[in-house]
């Protein structure tokens, strides 16, 4: 699964470059500027290409009446959505601070807006790329607010058709008027967990051959066994909910990785990626060793003499692999040897007269 490359800060994204990690950090801060600190650490700790949290005002989000989801009654006893998403919300002046924490390990400094001044306020903090978030992907006039901004954006997918995508990504384009915008997709489900039965993940081929832009996958599932799988199935992009402990109150964490299970996700997805290659068949350095000793050669079935014109009942085959191989044999019938042999003694080319 190719297509053309993105820039994201640092990071090339598509186009052959490994798996771009996002630990997805959104909510899970509870609130607090020091859990927003630890798991910056952590996710570079973990080995994840970018950190990224959601920026919203709460009340430009949802309103007073808006219910929660399943998920969100199940994680988090606040009584209406709005309560939810107040207690949340990430404070603005904490994002140079984050940005800066972020920088100085390396990692890629991303943040999902959700309304127009949330937008703009990580405009001018200055982060490399926008990500919208799945719930945005219908509302086309705050993708062409996005579009317009000239960044880079990471487009998640789920709850969408095909159709609805399309819409969305022409909305994003239109606004950059007639500049194409540098455009990630992610395949998503948005179901909190997710079941793996759900994932389709096949569909990021789709919207590859659909739109030919970097295509990656948000991972909702218990456990990162579908991360890797999307890696291995060529993910642009994986990003994962990162939690510092999946037994804290708030509507995302049972759907989270814990530190220890990222980093081993990280290490996974890599061996896979690693593991992949170039697809040219060809034997591996490695395994010139086990070649020398399971393939076989042509050698004497029994002693023979200097000057013998060798016939099929004088040759045999057995291991090491050494010497001339096996479909070479017939080319040995009719030679004359040149040096005594003994029985099993492999036969080289140089033992043989020219024929």
């Amino acid at each position: 699964m190719t297509a053309r490359g993105v820039r994201i800060g640092s990071r090339q994204v598509g186009g052959g470059a490994p798996a771009f990690v996002i630990a997805e950090a959104g909510v899970n801060h509870n609130g607090s500027l020091e859990l927003a600190r630890q798991l910056v650490d952590v996710a570079a700790e973990a080995g994840a290409d970018a950190i990224k949290f959601q920026l919203f005002r709460a009340e430009a989000v949802v309103g007073p009446g808006s219910p929660k989801a399943r998920y969100q009654l199940e994680g988090d006893d606040r009584a209406s959505q709005l309560e939810m998403l107040k207690a949340l919300e990430l404070r603005p002046e904490w994002l140079p601070e984050l940005r800066d924490r972020a920088d100085r390990y390396g990692l890629e400094f991303l943040c999902t807006p959700f309304d127009e001044e949330s937008l703009d306020l990580l405009v001018r903090v200055g982060v490399p790329a926008v990500k919208v978030g799945s719930g945005e992907l219908t509302n086309l006039p705050f993708l062409e607010r996005v579009g317009a901004t000239g960044l880079p954006v990471i487009l998640s997918t789920g709850m969408a058709t095909l159709a609805e995508v399309r819409d969305a990504v022409d909305a994003l384009e239109g606004a950059g008027r007639g500049r194409r915008v540098g455009l990630v997709l992610l395949h998503c489900v948005s179901s909190y967990p997710a079941e793996p039965r759900d994932c389709n993940l096949r569909a990021m081929a789709t919207l590859v051959e659909a739109f030919g832009v970097p295509v990656g996958f948000s991972d909702h599932t218990q456990g990162w066994e579908i991360a890797v799988a999307a890696v291995a199935l060529g993910a642009s992009v994986l990003e994962k909910h990162l939690t510092l402990d999946r037994s804290l109150p708030g509507p995302d964490h049972r759907a989270s990785l814990e530190p220890a299970e990222f980093r081993a996700m990280v290490w996974a997805l890599r061996s896979v990626e690693s593991a992949l290659g170039d697809g040219v068949k060809r034997p591996m350095p490695s395994e010139a060793d086990v070649a020398r000793v399971t393939r076989r050669s042509v050698v004497a079935a029994r002693p023979l003499q200097r000057g013998t014109v060798l016939t099929r009942d004088m040759l045999a085959i057995k291991r090491p692999g050494t010497g001339i191989p096996p479909a070479e044999l017939p080319k040995l019938v009719g030679r004359v040897l040149l040096r005594d042999l003994a029985a099993d003694e492999v036969i080289g080319w140089e033992d043989v007269a020219s024929a």
